[in-house]
């Protein structure tokens, strides 16, 4: 049995790739998840042409336009079913064959992600499996008949935290627009359709309230949110720049314009100063380096889930990459989750776009579409 990434494609373009510059790996790595799930991550240069298969005790990649590279020695964390990783070279193709304690069974798609580059990392295949069990292959079974329905009955909880509020108006418009009026408005919106759409959605404010940023993280480790999502809108020294960009966790910011952002959204705590660098130290205790690799990687494929979503709505994005990332405190928690500005305040025209009930809408429909497309299961 094998589960294909882009082989098909591939196969009907053996031309073209045989010209095509080679993909090159960069690392591999394990990691242990919550529910004993292990985790390897393939790291390359390019986007992975890829197939998996499964023989006895082995995980085997197949990356096509590949060549092994001794000099990437993969790192493994103990506790996780891979013993060890071999490369071996058949023609153009590179297997990677991962050895393991037990079997496994095959992998389904909600334990596939790939993740485009970012920041220092090129394109990764993360994949997640357990030990495969009699029990395992029953419900298999049962779940494929229809009988067993209790994933598509389980409801997701997003959190939805409009950002700013009451003594913070955020970034403010020439024309006098608020961002906490905005941001409320687009979450209310949000919270609607996404109640409708089968969901289970809280918000950190439903009013002109301030909140510390302790409170929102806070707030989504609560509610055991399965997503998070904070909404904002940019300002920008040059009127002219407009367009929306999504943001993720890491404690290196990708470049000097996230860096930037950053501190300002953090020093919006600073209005009422208590507890601030309480909220730091907790939170950077409570989150293990696993925990965030972990966050990191299911943030980052929400978020270029919901970047593409937009782009496919036809909402102008930002100059530059739409994704970024930098040390933001509201998205320093165990819930995986993106910071979306969904314009710019600064620029008169999307000022007026950004107070618009239907480009609102059109805004909500497309973090509603990324996230029925967001692979919650991993």
């Amino acid at each position: 049995m094998k589960v294909t990434g882009m082989s098909v494609i591939v196969a009907g373009m053996l031309p073209r790739v045989a010209f095509a510059a080679r993909n090159a790996l960069r690392s591999m790595r394990t990691g242990v998840q919550p529910g004993d799930k292990t985790r390897l991550v393939i790291e390359t240069s390019a986007r992975p042409s890829y197939s998996l298969s499964y023989p006895e005790k082995q995980l085997v990649i197949d990356i096509a336009n590949m060549s092994a590279d001794t000099s990437v020695v993969a790192k493994l964390a103990s506790g996780t079913l891979v013993t060890d990783i071999k490369q071996v070279q058949s023609g153009d193709h590179l297997h990677i064959v991962a050895n393991l304690r037990k079997n496994i069974g095959e992998l389904q798609k909600s334990q596939i992600m790939l993740l485009e580059p970012n920041g220092d990392n090129d394109y990764r295949l993360v994949l997640d499996f357990t030990a495969s069990t009699s029990a395992d292959k029953i419900a298999s079974a049962v779940a494929s008949n229809g009988t067993n329905n209790k994933n598509q009955q389980k409801k997701y909880v997003v959190i939805i935290d409009p950002g700013h509020g009451g003594k913070d108006p955020g970034c403010i418009g020439k024309n006098g627009t608020r961002e906490k009026d905005v941001v409320l408005s687009v979450g209310r919106k949000l919270k609607n359709k996404l109640d409708a759409a089968g969901f289970k959605t809280y918000m950190t404010r439903t009013n002109d309230t301030y909140l510390k940023l302790a409170n929102r993280a806070e707030f989504a480790e609560r509610r055991k949110g399965d997503l998070f999502i904070s909404l904002h809108a940019n300002a920008n020294p040059s009127r002219t720049v407009k367009g929306f960009s999504i943001y993720t966790l890491s404690e290196k910011a990708s470049d000097e314009e996230a860096k930037k952002l950053a501190e300002s959204e953090n020093a919006a705590d600073k209005i009422g100063v208590d507890g601030f660098t309480e909220f730091e130290k907790e939170i950077r205790a409570a989150l293990s380096s696993l925990q965030q690799h972990a966050v990191a990687e299911m943030s980052e494929e929400y978020a270029n889930g919901c970047a593409r979503a937009f782009r496919s709505s036809k909402v102008e994005a930002q100059p530059g990459p739409s994704v970024r990332h930098a040390p933001f405190a509201v998205l320093r928690s165990t819930v995986p989750g993106a910071l979306i500005e969904l314009g710019h305040l600064s620029n008169t025209s999307e000022e007026r776009l950004l107070k618009n009930p239907e480009h609102q809408a059109k805004l909500v429909a497309a973090i509603v579409r990324s996230i029925k497309n967001y692979n919650f299961d991993v």
